[in-house]
């Protein structure tokens, strides 16, 4: 059989991971921890798959430099579930009301599940500008319940470069950009994030929360929506999705052993400098996104002369990218730079797209 060539992987989600990862993974599917069973086959309560759901919550909190008064979940529903588990948990049930910043689709999407719970305040938005930069200068009063905020826009392009000060639990919505940067992680009370942009394949959705701002609402909790259940619980009150945990464990194991996120930090923005500096540079293609709000993980660009994009997908099509087409939202294009995409991958796109001059 003849091996196909593998295509340079620019999507927004599912994305790319390691290729060590994507073996490792396919070995467990048929043969997990040499049991003679499939990972898809094994009880989630055999000490072979507890182990591995111990591990992926340990080392969430060793890249993050977190202590134990925080607990880390490995849940299922995506980001769009945490938009109405997160005012059930933290918006009080008699006069409650949130902050959060509006800076794309997922952030509008949040905001309108916490609607049903309670006043939201948006504190600041950049909706009258198609979301082309992250809001500043805004405030948050202390008397809010939560701030809520998104710290990257995969369709737009913007990623949150600092975060504001606040006197009230900070709430992040990190799916597109988990574990990309070295961040203080400390400051935040409550982080989510579905794992498919940038930890593992879907399925599965991490959430990593601070311990005393739960059980303040004097909500009825549905059972599943509980953190404290699942806390009780330690992820496991109904069937964890074992393979996306399993494969996200992998692949925080990869990011560990090659010197974590400082190292992967480096690469990063290496990554995005090579290809924003040919945007800048080629008169053919112009960034969406503000230049101080620029994403590392997410480049939005479009072309400056629509006459020639023909010649232009042929070109980046042959070449063996896939993905590249921007949302429908804004059109031109996106390259997604997650983590696990080789710079040259990259400077292959860069190459591209000096072939158009």
């Amino acid at each position: 059989m003849i091996e196909q060539q593998r295509k340079h992987n620019f999507s927004a989600g599912p994305s790319i991971l390691p290729q060590e990862v994507f073996r490792q993974a396919a070995d467990a599917v048929l043969d997990f921890n040499g049991m003679g069973l499939s990972l898809l086959e094994i009880s989630h309560r055999s000490k072979d798959f507890v182990a591995v759901m111990d591990e992926a919550r340990a080392i969430v909190k060793r890249l993050m430099n977190l202590n134990d008064d925080y607990e880390v979940l490995f849940l299922q529903g995506g980001a769009s579930l945490q938009f109405v588990m997160l005012p059930f948990n933290l918006m009080k049930k008699e006069g409650g009301k949130a902050a959060y910043l509006d800076t794309g689709v997922w952030a509008a999407g949040a905001i309108k599940e916490a609607k049903r719970f309670g006043t939201v305040d948006i504190v600041g938005s950049s909706k009258e500008e198609n979301y082309s930069f992250i809001p500043k200068g805004y405030t948050v009063d202390p008397s809010y319940d939560y701030f809520h905020c998104t710290s990257n826009n995969t369709i737009y392009g913007t990623q949150m470069h600092e975060f504001p000060k606040v006197d009230v639990p900070m709430v992040c919505d990190m799916s597109s950009d988990i574990f990309s940067e070295e961040r203080d992680y400390s400051r935040f009370d409550l982080i989510y994030a579905g794992a498919q942009k940038n930890m593992g394949p879907a399925g599965a959705t991490l959430v990593v929360v601070k311990k005393d701002i739960l059980g303040k609402t004097n909500r009825d909790i549905p059972s599943y929506l509980d953190y404290q259940l699942h806390i009780k619980k330690e992820s496991m009150f109904n069937t964890p999705p074992v393979f996306s945990v399993y494969t996200s464990l992998l692949t925080l194991q990869y990011l560990e052993k090659n010197g974590g996120i400082a190292a992967v930090e480096k690469q990063n923005k290496a990554k995005a400098k090579l290809l924003y500096d040919e945007i800048d540079r080629n008169p053919n293609f112009e960034g969406f996104a503000k230049k101080e709000d620029r994403s590392l993980m997410n480049v939005s660009f479009l072309l400056t002369d629509e006459s020639k994009k023909e010649r232009f997908d042929n070109a980046w099509k042959e070449a063996g990218i896939s993905g590249l087409n921007g949302h429908r939202t804004i059109g031109g294009y996106r390259a997604s730079i997650y983590n696990a995409m080789p710079i040259e991958s990259v400077q292959l796109l860069v190459d591209v797209m000096k072939s158009i001059d």
